[in-house]
């Protein structure tokens, strides 16, 4: 965005990540929307373009239409540079081209970038956006030549090294799209292990966060990272053996998901649901079919997320591990939050709050939106289902239980929605809407109040 439109309106770095976000589900919108995208005479409506270009930059995944089946490669190119676009990030790619064309970056927009990857200091900032890319095209690299070890073979050279390159960039970015056709992800690839372990591997990897890579990669001992990075590494083991553990004993007997494996591919089954539910989309069991008890396990995973300044969308893993330890605390005695032997300040453990508080708003009423939108129809969907494509969309997931095509215009406007929200971050959202106060001079502090809560 130029910095003459941004001084003019005086826009601040939460607006301006918003603002850069819409423009590029914009122009994506547009270039979707034309014939030459999709196979046949005519073109998809621009509401499911809009649907689609959201779902793309927002790196979510759910899709009207199929991507092999409906769009032609330029259709799928859109798509895939969309992709690549919301996982590193609209400053991410401004700062990218300023630095191609040797512009310098100004101090409005190194406070836009800082917003942007999560950091605590201007310092190093426009260093770290190039680790960030350098980063993202190493690993999406080595994952597309893994997976090309397999793809080729099977489907040809041009097809295989393609299917690789878009699963790898989609699989890094979160984003869920793939190119296998007729809605069926990687149904065909259950069995595989390679397919398998190099997607969760990059999914993972997508969703720790640039700054938590970065760490590690300098570090290398779990002792020397900053509590930041342990606390997203712990947390994220800690859910994925709790996910995958789930699935097991949910799905075991299911013949509609895990029964029909043998037991080493009902654990590779179940890892990959537990990794995919963290924001990536993919899946290699049937969705729809699985137990009412898996699809709560899939929605609490899903409204969780990954990690900051990662690929990955939801409430983040540090945000729900602040409040876990926050209700520790406080059912201890303690005053104070603490990771490790450092206090988690408490600007940090009172923005946590208000972001799930936020996030479950957004939810409830969207669920509730879509249960009056889909529920005159014959043979509404579930509200299980409901209730999980709309954290779908929130978290960035992509997963649905096969409704997203049969959707209504108004669930279709809600979801892009609830997409965009969950992408920026919906206090992002809310404070780039409202006005700020500005602090007053003085420092006014006012009497208590007492009430009793709980």
């Amino acid at each position: 965005m130029p910095a003459s439109i941004r001084n003019k309106f005086n826009l601040r770095p939460t607006q301006v990540l918003v603002l850069g976000f819409a423009l590029l589900i914009c122009v994506g919108t547009a270039l979707l929307a034309l014939p030459s995208a999709t196979y046949g005479a005519g073109s998809i409506s621009v509401l499911d373009a809009l649907f689609t270009a959201t779902s793309a930059v927002c790196v979510t995944g759910l899709a009207v239409h199929d991507v092999q089946d409906t769009f032609t490669h330029f259709g799928q190119f859109t798509i895939l540079f969309l992709v690549q676009m919301g996982g590193l990030g609209f400053m991410t790619i401004t700062t990218l081209i300023l630095m191609v064309l040797r512009r310098k970056i100004t101090l409005k927009e190194r406070l836009i970038i800082q917003e942007s990857v999560g950091e605590f200091t201007l310092k190093g900032l426009v260093k770290l956006i190039k680790h960030i890319a350098a980063v993202t095209f190493f690993v999406e690299l080595i994952g597309a030549s893994l997976l090309a070890t397999r793809l080729i073979p099977t489907l040809g050279f041009r097809t295989g090294l393609y299917r690789s390159i878009f699963t790898s960039v989609s699989a890094f970015c979160n984003a869920g799209f793939d190119v296998n056709g007729g809605f069926s992800s990687f149904t065909a690839y259950q069995n595989d292990y390679v397919v398998n372990f190099t997607i969760m591997a990059l999914i993972i990897i997508g969703g720790l966060g640039f700054n938590v890579l970065l760490d590690v990669f300098r570090k290398h001992r779990f002792n020397r990272l900053t509590s930041h990075a342990k606390l997203v590494l712990l947390s994220t083991g800690i859910l994925l053996v709790i996910g995958t553990a789930a699935f097991l004993v949910l799905e075991w007997d299911n013949p509609a998901t895990l029964g029909p494996l043998s037991w080493p591919k009902r654990v590779l089954a179940a890892m990959f649901q537990s990794v995919t539910c963290r924001t990536a989309g993919f899946a290699t069991i049937d969705q729809g079919g699985m137990t009412l008890a898996s699809k709560f396990v899939s929605i609490l995973l899903m409204f969780i997320g990954a990690a900051p300044a990662g690929t990955g969308g939801g409430v983040k893993v540090t945000t729900f591990a602040i409040i876990i330890m926050m209700v520790g605390a406080l059912m201890s005695g303690r005053e104070d939050v603490l990771v490790g032997k450092k206090k988690v300040p408490r600007e940090t453990v009172m923005r946590a709050l208000a972001i799930v508080v936020a996030a479950l708003a957004i939810i409830i009423v969207v669920t509730m939106v879509l249960t009056v939108t889909e529920g005159g129809m014959e043979n509404s969907n579930k509200f299980e289902d409901l209730m999980f494509e709309t954290v779908s969309a929130f978290g960035t997931v992509g997963l649905s239980a096969g409704i997203t095509p049969q959707l209504t215009a108004p669930s279709k406007l809600v979801l892009i929605f609830t997409m965009f929200a969950g992408r920026v971050g919906p206090l992002t959202v809310l404070i780039s809407i409202a006005a700020r106060q500005k602090k007053s001079v003085l420092n006014i502090k006012y009497p208590e109040a007492r009430i009793m809560v709980g």
